[in-house]
């Protein structure tokens, strides 16, 4: 405290001895800062060591295991002496103070800037919210699956290879054990990881490669051999996972938790209003098209469905009136007076044919095959041919009377000439 200088936005600071810095976060929230950080750099042209300075000395204090972790780490991690460092410090999060300590007597200069738009907090938020509304198709791809293998393996070796070695532990409850320790583990080196990614980049680039690159084939050929997820259980477990981490990314990818803890419920109100929504849009869509007027379709019928069709109503409409004549109501005395045949009605509604085996045969003779109907039809279409015939005959006959006139005429002319 007293004896640290307070560090400010475009703070440019000299100085050539051991001193601490501390920057105290502004507690007014506004939006604009919701995904800036700021950045601190210190850089010399000697090697000096940089040392955090925790508020908290006893770390059996700490409320959380994030800030147990934390704590420890800064107790337990000795960073190496370096000539350049960078510091990233959200808005709205912890006071930062951290002591440099130069071995020489050479300046050191620390410089202080925003950065309105860090693209880290964007690309975290972005990604959480697309891993949240995709993760129920994301949990069935084969390659998400073998990509999700190979990540957690390099930052979560240890449950990467509990969770391979699972059918050896035969008792569930070991192996949650088991799980948990190794999980809080895994935190603890990729917080280390993550404070000191730029010394471990810088000294140690090739170690670094090597573990990427020999622990991702592992993670790959041992994702491959198991193969992706068949049974909905493990698929169903998967997407929770995967949902659980939207959360953190989301969380992690900005500078006020409030707006945090609003965007992660507004995800879950809209994850959770999906189904009704999706019923309201059906029963809307059943009921526009109850509502809706029908244009009329013509269909237009062939000359056999026209038979087939007349045939069929005329039958069932035979029946129906078979059926109104003998009910109760049909007045019987009435029709019976003024038909002229009485038993023949009364034949038909007992259900005779309405048409007499005579009256077939002469309908047959009149408009059968070889009727006299056709005969008539065929001898008029003669008739009328024929009559055309002659007309035509002399209209050829006059225009070839012509054509001959045409080319006889110029004949006496030319025995003139000679």
């Amino acid at each position: 405290g007293k004896n640290c200088s307070l560090l400010q936005e475009m703070d440019v600071i000299q100085k050539q001895d051991e001193n601490c810095y501390c920057y105290v976060q502004n507690r007014t929230i506004h939006l604009q800062y919701l995904w800036s950080t700021l950045q601190i750099k210190v850089s010399s042209r000697e090697k000096f060591r940089f040392e955090p300075i925790s508020e908290k000395n006893n770390c059996r204090n700490s409320e959380t295991v994030f800030e147990f972790a934390a704590c420890a780490v800064q107790i337990l991690w000795k960073p190496e002496t370096c000539t350049e460092i960078f510091l990233s410090i959200k808005q709205y999060g912890e006071d930062v103070c951290f002591k440099i300590q130069p071995f020489k007597i050479e300046p050191y200069i620390v410089r202080v800037k925003r950065e309105m738009l860090d693209g880290k907090l964007l690309f975290l938020f972005v990604a959480g919210i697309f891993l949240f509304h995709f993760a129920n198709s994301l949990s069935r791809s084969a390659k998400f699956f073998y990509l999700s293998g190979i990540i957690l393996g390099v930052l979560a070796l240890l449950v990467f290879v509990l969770l391979t070695l699972k059918r050896f532990i035969p008792r569930h409850s070991t192996f949650w054990i088991l799980l948990s320790g190794s999980w809080m583990v895994s935190l603890y080196f990729i917080y280390c990881f993550k404070e000191n990614i730029q010394w471990l980049w810088s000294e140690h680039k090739n170690y670094l490669l090597g573990y990427f690159l020999a622990v991702g084939i592992t993670s790959f050929a041992i994702c491959y051999q198991h193969g992706p997820l068949t049974t909905e259980l493990s698929i169903t477990l998967f997407t929770w996972m995967l949902q659980l981490t939207a959360f953190v990314l989301i969380y992690f990818g900005v500078t006020i938790p409030q707006v945090a803890y609003a965007v992660i419920a507004v995800s879950l109100c809209s994850k959770g209003l999906c189904y009704p929504l999706g019923a309201a849009c059906h029963i809307a869509r059943k009921i526009k098209h109850h509502f809706k007027s029908k244009k009329l379709v013509f269909k237009y019928l062939t000359e056999e469905e026209y038979r087939e069709q007349g045939e069929s109503e005329t039958i069932r409409a035979l029946e129906e009136l078979r059926s109104f004549c003998r009910s109760p109501d049909f007045p019987s005395w009435i029709a019976i007076s003024k038909l002229q045949a009485p038993h023949r009605f009364a034949a038909f509604v007992l259900g005779s044919p309405h048409v007499s085996p005579a009256e077939t045969k002469a309908h047959d003779e009149q408009y059968g095959i070889g009727s006299s109907f056709l005969e008539e039809q065929l001898f008029e279409t003669r008739a009328q041919s024929e009559q055309d015939e002659p007309a035509n005959s002399v209209h050829e006959e006059d225009e070839e009377n012509e054509n001959e006139m045409h080319t006889q005429i110029p004949f006496p002319y030319a025995t003139e000439l000679l």
